[in-house]
């Protein structure tokens, strides 16, 4: 696996992502959408993962147009950073910028196949709009908060779609993941699932919500959904 920075154009200009690449030099592409703390060790660490699965992985650096290349902690004054920015990004740029992840992708000779947007707690929020963009090949959103408020954009979505849900997720309730199970319910291409025991942030070893088993059961499911659909 090998990895390197590479410039995304927009029509506002460049910016970065971090992109990882399978032994092999190519395959398909997922699109690894970062939490409100940037294109951190954690995030560089899934894209790579990844990787070794088999896909090439770009994590765009979403709060790229108020502070490049920021990468923060989860706790105290980084939180509080973290929450500055995420006020200070506008989600249609952001939304945006994703499409623009994509093309890039899309433009590589290492991408031989679709691509799909992987996002976590924000970046599960762009997954879904991305998908409802029309973007990407296809969308998994973990803890994906503030989706249920976003449902008017679920026709809209043509691709397939999966989502993960701790059950102790205080920032996304059970009456939240409910309205999303119902919007999907009878739709071949899309999956619900919810961890028992889980938190918000279950995916996240650097996080105390970290769950092993919550996070290598969804991992699993979300490389079938991939090995599915793309």
């Amino acid at each position: 696996m090998t990895s390197r920075w590479i410039d995304i154009p927009t029509a506002d200009g460049s910016f970065q992502g971090y992109l990882a690449l399978p032994k092999t030099g190519t395959g398909p592409a997922v699109i690894i959408l970062q939490e409100i703390f940037g294109v951190n060790g954690h995030i560089r660490s899934v894209a790579d993962q990844y990787a070794a699965d088999g896909y090439v992985a770009l994590a765009p650096d979403v709060f790229w147009r108020t502070q490049p290349r920021v990468e923060l902690g989860y706790e105290g004054a980084d939180r509080e950073k973290a929450m500055e920015l995420l006020q200070k990004t506008q989600l249609d740029s952001a939304v945006a910028d994703v499409g623009a992840a994509a093309m890039a992708l899309r433009a590589l000779p290492e991408v031989t196949g679709k691509v799909a947007a992987i996002g976590y707690c924000f970046g599960g929020r762009l997954a879904y709009l991305a998908a409802a963009q029309g973007s990407v090949d296809l969308g998994v959103a973990y803890y994906g908060g503030g989706i249920q408020n976003a449902l008017d954009k679920a026709d809209q979505i043509k691709v397939p779609m999966q989502f993960h849900y701790g059950e102790l997720d205080a920032h996304i309730p059970a009456d939240a993941v409910d309205a999303v199970r119902q919007k999907f319910a009878g739709r071949k291409d899309a999956e619900l699932y919810v961890y028992p025991q889980a938190d918000h942030g279950f995916n996240c070893g650097d996080r105390a919500s970290y769950s092993a088993k919550a996070s290598g059961l969804a991992h699993g499911r979300t490389l079938t959904f991939l090995g599915e659909h793309l």
